[in-house]
């Protein structure tokens, strides 16, 4: 296995004229066994950022080095990775077998090595019986585990995974998650995995790389990234539902306080905050604070947030409700109980410690 390096990688396309980026300088290095997941939304460099490290995708500026070599001009073939797509990719005229032995039969290995290969992958897969199967005789979760298996008998350096559980359905992608989070225990293997869905992002990477518009918004580990998101734009884009964030001032009203900016609500800011604040005293700020992290409160609490609830969608084991305090959208995520009719109003209490602040022009983080 090895580690991966990219320093100021660029990825530049030019059509006609125009200049688009769709990758501007990244600077990341994953460690030799790591688990590191690159999460945004469509259109953010992800998807380009697995295919430069592929070689699919020639890195416009900056170095590119997987262990101690540079790859930058190096072809696909000579990095030493294996890549498993969305689409599976396997050659419908040909047996799992076959299909999971192509690239060492090109490599020329001897007969009795390449079947040796395939049966222990197959075995770490589970899929034995599948090995006589062609494509059209297996369900989506087979191939999918066949072009695992297919990537695993390269005994490469680097695994690359580009969204390979989109085509699934839910319950399969809950199965097939549990069975990459078990292979790369198993093979202490470096991977790359590329998703949109932030759930595959915070429940299989040791690290997770959060993108937008080309850049990098936050690396860190899947709570550090939640619990202390970068700015605005991570802590709306991780967490289901994600976080409510109100834009407003912070004020000097019998104590520091932040109101909303149509006057809907205030809320006292704890003191642990008012050293980071103080300097953002009647400035605009953006307020944040997690579902989770309101409660519903007694009907005789007149300190809490106003609202009216809109939805209510039951979960099984919790409530996701969805209120309008003023001109603001929240969502509360609370225990099964009972509640006023739609179009009623109730109050809600935000835990003061899991308030978080962002400049409103920076959308930096307030530390």
């Amino acid at each position: 296995m090895a580690s991966v390096s990219l320093h100021g990688v660029r990825k530049i396309y030019e059509d006609g004229g125009r200049v688009q980026v769709a990758v501007h300088g990244i600077d990341l290095d994953i460690a030799d066994g790591e688990f590191l997941v690159l999460v945004g939304p469509s259109g953010c460099g992800k998807t380009t950022t697995l295919r430069m490290i592929a070689g699919l995708e020639s890195v416009s500026a900056g170095e590119l080095r997987i262990g101690e070599r540079v790859v930058n001009d190096m072809p696909p073939k000579l990095r030493d990775v294996a890549m498993v797509f969305q689409n599976y990719a396997l050659y419908p005229h040909m047996t799992a077998q076959e299909n999971m032995a192509f690239a060492l039969v090109l490599r020329k290995l001897p007969k009795s090595e390449i079947d040796a290969r395939v049966r222990a992958a197959a075995a770490i897969l589970g899929i034995e019986e599948l090995l006589g199967r062609r494509p059209r005789q297996m369900s989506g979760g087979q191939r999918q585990r066949v072009a695992l298996g297919r990537a695993i008998v390269r005994q490469p350096q680097v695994f690359l995974f580009d969204e390979p559980l989109s085509n699934l359905d839910a319950k399969l992608r809950v199965q097939m998650r549990r069975e990459i989070a078990r292979l790369h225990r198993q093979l202490s293997a470096t991977m790359v995995y590329v998703t949109h869905d932030q759930v595959e992002a915070m429940t299989l990477g040791d690290r997770i790389v959060v993108m937008s518009a080309g850049e990098v918004q936050q690396v860190g580990t899947p709570l550090e990234v939640y619990d202390l998101p970068r700015n605005t734009f991570v802590a709306g884009f991780i967490g289901s539902p994600p976080m409510n964030l109100v834009a407003g001032s912070i004020l000097q009203d019998g104590g520091m306080c932040f109101r909303a900016n149509d006057g809907a609500f205030a809320v006292a800011v704890p003191e642990r905050w008012h050293a980071a604040l103080q300097r953002h005293e009647g400035a605009p700020v953006m307020f944040g604070i997690r579902p989770e992290h309101l409660r519903i409160a007694d009907a005789t609490d007149e300190t809490g947030i106003a609202a009216r609830l809109d939805l209510v969608e039951p979960m099984g084991s919790e409530l996701y409700l969805s209120l309008r305090a003023g001109a603001h959208d929240l969502t509360a995520r609370v225990s099964p109980r009972s509640l006023p009719p739609i179009g009623n109003s109730l109050t809600l209490t935000p835990d003061p410690e899991h308030f978080h602040f962002f400049d409103a022009t920076s959308t930096l983080r307030l530390a």
